[in-house]
């Protein structure tokens, strides 16, 4: 994706009447994306729609998705990534392909619980623009995850929220829910992978928009490799950190 590139729309398929988007992106996730759509199924009530957005043709993924696709009482539609390999792109592409008016950032490895979900459309429904799931406010929790990068993460939600006031003391999960109508009013910049939910993030608070935290349980993933890769993410991490703390206390 290209830095400053406005907000394009894809082709979309026709309208399936849910109003809840959930963008998954796959890459190697045969093992596990069967028990995400049991999971999905099971805790999220509100009309939705899977958006699986994939890579390449050949990803193993796909087979069973295909296989599956009607097994559910929800639509699954597999969306090829547009912009380029990767978290980030395929984060974007789904944002883009979405038409509903609610959008969930979801990764396949099961490791957010989803039985909060629903509560998160309510609060969206009563105004909010972005619900952030929170691992570090009080309710919430995080499990096994590795001690530089959950130090990390921890100190940089909580540290931003007492330095600027940000409503959410975890601004870098990506397990987030986002009004589609803010997602089109807004640049995305980001050129790393997962900063993006901070970027936006903190784009929405310096803008204005209306912005809330629910806790949130987060388990490390049981199959296969984490794709978060933090020590080449850091930079574009510090860069919107340092951005909200500009814009908040110099205006600029």
């Amino acid at each position: 994706m290209q830095a400053g590139r406005p907000w394009e729309y894809l082709v979309r398929g026709e309208k399936t009447g849910a109003v809840l988007d959930i963008v998954v992106p796959v890459y190697h996730e045969e093992k596990g994306i069967l028990r995400l759509l049991d999971e999905i199924q099971r805790e999220i009530h509100t009309p939705k729609r899977v958006l699986a957005v994939y890579d390449f043709e050949a990803d193993p993924t796909l087979p069973v998705l295909r296989e599956h696709q009607y097994s559910y009482p929800f639509d699954i539609v597999p969306v090829k990534n547009q912009l380029g390999s990767g978290a980030l792109n395929a984060i974007v592409t789904g944002m883009r392909f979405s038409t509903a008016q609610m959008v969930l950032v979801v990764m396949a490895d099961c490791s957010d619980r989803l039985d909060v979900v629903d509560r998160m459309c309510a609060c969206m429904e009563q105004g909010y623009d972005l619900v952030c799931g929170s691992r570090y406010m009080k309710g919430g929790s995080q499990q096994g995850a590795p001690l530089i990068k959950s130090l990390f993460s921890r100190a940089a939600g909580v540290s931003l929220h007492l330095l600027t006031g940000i409503p959410t003391n975890d601004c870098t999960n990506s397990f987030k829910l986002y009004r589609r109508q803010m997602l089109c009013q807004m640049e995305i910049e980001s050129t790393g992978g997962f900063e993006i939910g901070l970027e936006i993030t903190v784009k929405a608070y310096v803008c204005g928009y209306r912005i809330m935290e629910v806790p949130s349980e987060w388990t490390e993933r049981e199959d296969g490799e984490s794709n978060f890769h933090m020590w080449k993410w850091l930079p574009h991490y510090l860069h919107w950190y340092v951005y909200c703390i500009k814009k908040k206390w110099f205006g600029r």
